[in-house]
């Protein structure tokens, strides 16, 4: 059988991932880009291997990742690769498992093809759009939550608002959270905050093809590839309680996304 561009993604993802993960809980530099948003160089070199294989691999796309420059000539591409070295890398610091590296392959602002490689958890999540969401080669597809309360949220705590809610085990990398929504070990996933596209293109795409609903977080539809590259939160949930998490969140959401 042909190697598809989705399959020839998925060995670049797990070459890196390999790479990543071989380094992981070793000696390397680090540092703080800004205050509170740490980097090493481990981040560094993935992004280099990201970016030459896959700009080989399509040199017509676009680029938009977390470590390098951003460029307004992504804009006028067809086609951007968003990506994230190490999502989570303040997990992968401190030697935890809960980081992955995220590749995504954006088509007229949409998703088409979505990976996050987390070797430290034996995980390798895929999607394409139409075609489904897997975890290790096995279809992945949400609960069948209804109700909001009850819903198990990624979290270390909740405030008392939310106390109807349950926490379960919360990695650093959002993407990560948010596959858990597509496994259906998590119901809902939410962040009122800014933040970048590179956080969430691919797992966006795996909630979606996993049969969950995700906007941001005034449960506006995702377009990526956007002037800032950065959008307001991200809330990933069951079809079932995504209306409710949305009319509880408004206020909050309203407040916070002003800059």
């Amino acid at each position: 059988m042909a190697e598809t561009l989705a399959d020839a993604i998925g060995a670049i993802a797990v070459e890196v991932g390999a790479m990543v993960h071989g380094r992981w809980r070793g000696d390397y530099e680090r540092w703080e880009k800004s205050p509170g948003n740490p980097v090493c160089e481990v981040d560094i070199a993935a992004d280099r291997l990201l970016h030459q294989r896959l700009t080989a691999l399509d040199p017509e796309a676009g680029w938009l990742s977390e470590e390098t420059v951003d460029n307004d000539d992504r804009l006028a591409r067809p086609r951007l690769w968003v990506v994230d070295p190490i999502d989570g890398t303040r997990d992968f610091l401190r030697g935890r498992d809960g980081w992955a590296v995220s590749i995504a392959l954006i088509e007229h602002g949409r998703p088409v093809i979505g990976f996050l490689d987390a070797p430290a958890r034996g995980q390798h999540w895929r999607a394409e759009a139409g075609k489904g969401a897997t975890l290790n080669g096995v279809p992945v597809t949400v609960s069948g939550r209804m109700a909001l309360p009850g819903s198990r949220v990624p979290a270390d705590t909740l405030p008392k608002v939310d106390a109807d809610l349950v926490p379960v085990a919360r990695p650093n990398s959002i993407a990560l959270r948010m596959a858990m929504v597509a496994a259906g070990e998590a119901d809902l996933l939410a962040t009122l905050r800014w933040g970048a596209e590179w956080d969430i293109a691919a797992a966006a795409l795996i909630v979606a093809e996993a049969g969950g609903t995700v906007t941001d977080a005034h449960g506006e539809p995702l377009i990526f590839n956007s002037l800032t590259g950065d959008m307001f939160g991200v809330l990933a949930t069951t079809p079932g309680i995504h209306a409710a998490a949305v009319a509880r969140l408004s206020e909050r959401a309203r407040a916070a996304s002003v800059r």
